[in-house]
């Protein structure tokens, strides 16, 4: 069969695997001639199979550190019905392109909020793997279980201040629209704050400690925004900023623990604005973000997620140097974003943006493609007018 996207209502639908290969490709030739490091050499990373989370492990393994990985993540194959998820195939062709390179590319599919999917990787780590250096936790989930008490938690993106109505992109077709938000009840920001706070990164983190996985001077990163004073009202106040304040907090928490019991530390990365599962949803967030590529591209500081995951590693984290952290703890990889000139820029166009204008005014195309790229499509190199064969997907898995 031939594979074509799918877009309905802002989401694509489908998958191609093929162009998800070739984008991780794509990311590992990207990071082998880029500004190389020496870092962790054992890593456990949850949420490894897209955005962040897997240009985390590509960086890593090919940045220079040539490190060991764990990925943790909840995926899907192929099957008569469906072809699956991009994240399956991503796990599938890292695996492949680590192991030629003589690493351990080891993936757990499964949840990685339960007690079992944590005991089985640390099973892994005491008999096979050898103690990490390195925790990333990079998960994005719409809803988690809590395995004490069987309740499902759901998380909601909506404000905790009144209605909120603003300008977001309808990629299905290519246009600007009106989405209206209302203010979240006390239940949905709990919920919110079960799945995307602190919460299951203190879990796993202790768990860890308890059966001695971590070497010494471990180190524990997790990712966050803050962004433009346009997106607060939706993000940083709204129920996703209530749950990742908790993550904040949680860090330090978890900080002074890794600190006085293996000298090691934890520390939360405020990233840039790209485009990733997470984020396309979010309203307003798109706007901003399509406006922003095209001042930062213009500039020729823009990065996507795997140069930022590089710079990160390289320039930051193992540099040599002590790393810097801004008043609240946080590593700072926005710092290109919210230069001054850069939210001056930005701030011109957006006052600018009408839905008869955005794309010229945005870089709406560049926004779509890094949109379309997540699940394998408008991937260069990749002909998309081929046949697959899709009885070979069945077989696969990571």
């Amino acid at each position: 069969m031939k594979i074509k996207a799918e877009i309905i209502r802002g989401l694509v639908k489908n998958v191609h695997p093929y162009g998800c290969r070739q984008e991780v490709l794509n990311q590992i030739d990207y990071c082998k001639k880029a500004k190389q490091f020496n870092g962790a050499k054992k890593v456990l990373i949850i949420g490894a199979s897209s955005g962040f989370g897997l240009a985390t492990r590509i960086s890593l393994a090919f940045g220079g550190s040539k490190a060991d990985t764990i990925g943790v993540s909840y995926e899907t194959g192929a099957t008569d019905r469906r072809l699956g998820t991009a994240g399956w195939y991503n796990n599938i062709f890292f695996k492949e392109f680590a192991e030629k390179e003589g690493l351990i590319a080891k993936n757990f599919i499964d949840d990685a909020f339960s007690y079992e999917v944590k005991e089985k990787v640390i099973e892994y780590i005491k008999k096979e793997f050898g103690k990490i250096d390195l925790l990333v936790y990079s998960l994005a989930a719409p809803r988690r279980k809590d395995y004490k008490t069987g309740k499902i938690y759901n998380s909601t993106i909506k404000t905790t201040s009144g209605e909120f109505t603003g300008n977001t992109i309808d990629i299905s077709n290519d246009e600007i629209v009106m989405k209206k938000v209302s203010s979240a009840t006390p239940e949905e920001i709990e919920g919110t704050k079960k799945v995307m706070g602190g919460e299951d990164l203190e879990e796993w983190c202790y768990e860890l400690l308890k059966n001695n996985c971590f070497s010494d001077k471990a180190i524990a990163i997790t990712y966050s925004y803050i962004g433009s004073p346009k997106t607060y009202k939706i993000y940083r106040e709204g129920t996703i900023g209530v749950a990742k304040k908790n993550l904040e907090e949680t860090v330090l928490r978890i900080n002074k623990k890794l600190s006085e019991e293996i000298g090691g530390r934890a520390f939360v990365s405020v990233n840039k604005a790209l485009v990733t599962k997470a984020s396309a949803y979010i309203p307003t967030f798109p706007v901003y973000a399509a406006i922003l590529y095209k001042v930062m591209k213009e500039k020729n500081i823009h990065e996507n997620c795997i140069m930022q995951m590089q710079r990160m590693f390289s320039e930051k984290i193992y540099s040599g140097s002590k790393i810097e952290f801004d008043e609240a703890g946080r590593l700072r990889m926005d710092d290109l974003e919210l230069r001054e000139d850069v939210q001056r820029e930005v701030d011109e166009l957006w006052k600018k943006v009408t839905p008869e204008n955005f794309k010229v005014l945005s870089d709406y195309a560049g926004y779509k493609n890094e949109f379309m790229q997540l699940n394998g499509f408008d991937v260069d190199k990749v002909n998309y007018d081929s046949e697959v064969n899709t009885e070979i997907l069945k077989k696969m898995i990571p």
